[in-house]
Formats: C-alpha cells, structure tokens, sequence
C-alpha cells in the first residue's frame, strides 16, 4: 500500500510508522490523518503486528498543523467546506465534517489492540504531542521538544487532550504547560511524567525496538490487547466495581482458553509458551464490552 505522508514498515513482528514529511517538519495534514487512521486500521487487522512505534522521519517528530492556508488553517468551513446549518441558521453541531481530525486519530489510536510506542526524536508541537497521548509509552530523545502551544494560537487543545493529559500528568501539570503555551525540552517532560525515558538521539529506535521486542517475545496476544483496552477505558470508571465485572468476565472466558493451558503447561516445564491465539479471531465474546448500555 502506498503512503504519501508516512512510512509503513514491519519487521520481526514490529511496525513501525513515521511520520514522513521531513522537509516541513512532518506537519499535520488532513492526508496525514487519513493515512495515520487507515495504518492503524490495517495493524489491528494484521496478526502478525504484534507492537507498533511512531516517529518522524527528519529531525522533528510532528511540529504540528501544517499552517500554509495561513489566516485560514483552522477555519473548517473554509478548510473542508461550509458545516451544515439549521434553520434558524446556527450551526449543527451533530455534522460530522466539523469533527477534529486529531482528535480523530487519537480515538483511533485509543481503539489499537496493539501496544504503541512513541518515539520522540525532534520537536512534536500541538498535534505533534497530542496524538503520542493516546499511546502507552513515550521515549523522547535528548532533541525533543515539546509544546502545548494552542492558546498562542488562538484556539483550544484539541485531539481529546483534555482527556487524555490530566490522566497522564494531572491536572496541575496539564493546566500549567496549556496555559504557558511555551515550548520545553525533553527532561522537563520527563520530570512532569509526559514521557517515560529520554535516550540519546542515536539510542531513540534502539531503545523503542528494545521494549517493543520485550512486548513481543514470549507474550500472549489476546492478553496484551485485552490489557491494554482494560487500562485504558478503566480510566474513566467512577468505581473500581466496573473493573471487577471486566476482570471476571474477561478472567472466565481466558481461564478456558488455549492460550492459558499453554502458559501454565509451559511454566510447569520451564519452557517458552507458544501462543496461539490471535487478536483477530480469538477474542472473548465480552469484548467490546464498553458497548453495552449497562451491566447485567
């Protein structure tokens, strides 16, 4: 499949995407978003992707929306055409052409039943940081930079960042970088828990293979998607009941699973486990069970 603003490259079980649009920094775009969605699409579909890491191609990892309409770049109306309107002639709020195409991809990402890894390698600006929130694991090399910068821009954080960064750093934090709308270096994210680790720029994808390999080996499929979405989604319970019910259920139907016989069979032998379970065909007939409407 041909891409024309990001790379798509899998190997030993590990794709890696990058941004691909060096020579502006990897800006965002609305082709961007679209081939960003449609990658992860085609990861989850995929079982042979066992981990995912996104970077940038060049010294940035995204410097943001790509600003050359100028007055115009965040003006949708001009950007993808009028929104519907109403009789009264207010807006319809319910038009899906207005929806924000970061916050888009990060429900996608937030969706992914792979693990995702972000490899910061350069300056990752509005969007640029906002999509690496709705991964499990950033890694910014001593280059990166990074910046909440919408307010000096007139607008507000967008890609669903209101949700996903107080979760991650808290509120204090979130509301101190918003507000500043400046631009900081890697250990200053490092400090306030936005990223996990900073490497030297030569040991960014060496590193981000490292863990994503540790991921991959001798780790069940089936388990780590189902773990991932049950941290995740877990974030927005009001009380830790709703945890319980996921856990039992998804905890009954792994208990019988294949995957399970073989992970205690071969920890009695002190062998690896061969999993053979697959996120496309195996999972519980619980899942997705944050559809239901309420609880039985």
């Amino acid at each position: 499949m041909a891409y024309e603003t990001i790379k798509y490259e899998l190997a030993e079980q590990i794709l890696t995407i990058t941004l691909n649009r060096p020579e502006k920094l990897n800006a965002w775009t609305l082709i961007m978003c679209r081939e960003l969605i449609g990658a992860f699409d085609r990861a989850d579909q995929d079982d042979d992707v066992r981990a995912i890491i996104v970077t940038g191609e060049g010294r940035a990892f995204c410097a943001g929306a790509d600003l050359s309409p100028a007055a115009d770049s965040f003006d949708i109306d001009v950007r993808r055409g009028a929104v519907k309107r109403l009789p009264d002639n207010t807006v319809d709020y319910s038009d899906s052409n207005l929806r924000d195409s970061g916050g888009q991809l990060t429900l996608r990402i937030f969706r992914c039943l792979k693990p995702v890894i972000a490899a910061v390698n350069g300056p990752a600006i509005g969007i640029g940081v906002n999509m690496q929130l709705a991964m499990d694991i950033r890694i910014a090399s001593e280059a990166a930079l990074f910046g909440f910068v919408f307010s000096q821009l007139g607008i507000v954080p967008e890609g669903a960042s209101s949700w996903f960064l107080p979760r991650i750093v808290g509120i204090a934090q979130a509301l101190e970088w918003c507000y500043a709308a400046r631009v900081f270096p890697a250990q200053e994210a490092l400090a306030g828990r936005l990223v996990s680790r900073v490497v030297p720029p030569d040991q960014l994808l060496p590193t981000a293979r490292s863990l994503a390999r540790d991921i991959v080996e001798k780790k069940a499929p089936v388990s780590i998607a189902l773990t991932r979405q049950m941290m995740w989604r877990m974030l927005g319970a009001d009380d830790p009941m709703e945890a319980h019910k996921i856990d039992s259920r998804i905890s009954y139907a792994l208990g019988r699973s294949r995957d399970a016989r073989e992970g205690v069979i071969a920890f009695l032998e002190k062998r690896p486990a061969v999993f053979k379970d697959k996120v496309s065909v195996d999972m519980p007939d619980c899942f997705p069970w944050w559809t239901e409407r309420e609880y039985k």
